[in-house]
């Protein structure tokens, strides 16, 4: 005779979402942006984080993250915001100053012998 083991119920175990890479590295680019890499830091953040939002969407819940997905988005594009700005401004203001730019370097020149 021989003795059966008991079946148990097939049982799936939940997982818990994971957070999204691309959504994490979206973030820390966009608050790179404003301290260690301007340019290269903005665009990366508003890249990463599109992706990041179109692969948690696509994911159907098994990931997560579309907050800093967000977060990367709005630091990378106020970044790039700021540096059109800035650089209107230096476009528009350098031809007004540009006698006194010139009268500077001239002292300076003229200072050297």
């Amino acid at each position: 005779m021989s003795e059966q083991i008991p079946q148990q119920p097939y049982t799936t175990i939940p997982t818990q979402p994971k957070d999204s890479t691309l959504a994490l590295l979206s973030m820390i680019f966009g608050i790179a942006a404003f301290f260690v890499l301007p340019g290269i830091g903005a665009i990366a953040a508003v890249i990463l984080g599109h992706m990041g939002k179109s692969e948690i969407k696509k994911s159907a819940g098994m990931l997560k993250g579309n907050g800093m997905a967000t977060a990367g988005l709005i630091l990378g594009y106020v970044q790039i915001g700021l540096t059109v700005l800035s650089l209107c401004a230096i476009l528009v203001l350098l031809p007004a100053m540009g006698s006194s730019i010139a009268d500077i370097f001239n002292n300076i020149n003229t200072s050297m012998y």
